[in-house]
């Protein structure tokens, strides 16, 4: 393999850690991120997102690299489109999954214990001794979305960058494990906070309202710019 493509590669890599942590990425996967009171669940929910992520950018791009051809800016702007709907959706369902939940104590043995309610149908009692896992596959369906509407991007990106399709399957490989390493290390930190808040709810409800109002009006604000801003709706009458 030559010297020049191998820093082609590296490229691609630093190129795909630097992706993974553009807003609407880290925006999305922190409402994941803060259902999570485990460090290593926070941390893998950025994996999961980075296999999705990758595995759809791999597929659109083989498959458009081989026909060479190309998304239309109508289409790959209501791909991005798409991106701004499923933010307001996980800001959204992350406050409401607030709304039913609140603190009992009880003492075992003299110790007093907090358990975690959650007012279900009809006044019936949930009584979780163990905080939910949190959702890998919601975290790959997230990655998805995410890797569907940069596809088009990543293929002008690979083919300017690239000799051949098999070069420009390796790079996007290479640079999905970028995205994949960097999800990581975000998601992480991110987690951190909530890990550290899950004993005290009132606090671990603030920040994961505060994450939650984030990524609905990023989602709102992004939905605008593409359709006003960026002309999306012109072109959908057109």
């Amino acid at each position: 393999m030559e010297i020049s493509f191998l820093s082609i590669l590296a490229l691609g890599f630093i190129l795909g850690i630097k992706h993974a942590i553009e807003p609407d990425h880290v925006i999305a996967v922190s409402t994941i991120a803060s259902q999570s009171k485990k460090l290593l669940r926070s941390s893998l929910a950025g994996v999961f997102w980075g296999i999705g992520h990758t595995a759809t950018l791999f597929l659109v791009g083989i498959i458009l690299i081989f026909m060479k051809g190309e998304i239309s800016e109508k289409w790959t702007m209501s791909l991005e489109f798409l991106v701004g709907i499923m933010l307001v959706y996980l800001g959204m369902t992350t406050i409401l999954s607030l709304k039913n939940i609140h603190t009992h104590k009880h003492k075992h043995d003299g110790e007093e214990h907090k358990h975690i309610h959650t007012h279900e149908h009809k006044g019936q009692h949930e009584h979780n001794h163990q905080h939910k896992n949190v959702s890998y596959l919601k975290s790959m369906l997230i990655g998805l979305v995410h890797g569907l509407a940069g596809s088009g991007a990543m293929v002008l990106l690979t083919m300017s960058t690239v000799k051949s399709a098999w070069e420009g399957a390796i790079y996007i490989l290479i640079f999905g494990a970028g995205t994949v390493i960097g999800m990581l290390f975000f998601t992480t930190i991110i987690g951190i906070p909530f890990v550290f808040s899950a004993k005290n709810l009132n606090l671990n409800k603030t920040l994961t309202q505060i994450t939650g109002v984030i990524s609905t009006v990023f989602g709102i604000y992004y939905m605008y710019n593409l359709g006003v801003t960026e002309g999306l709706f012109k072109l959908w009458i057109q």
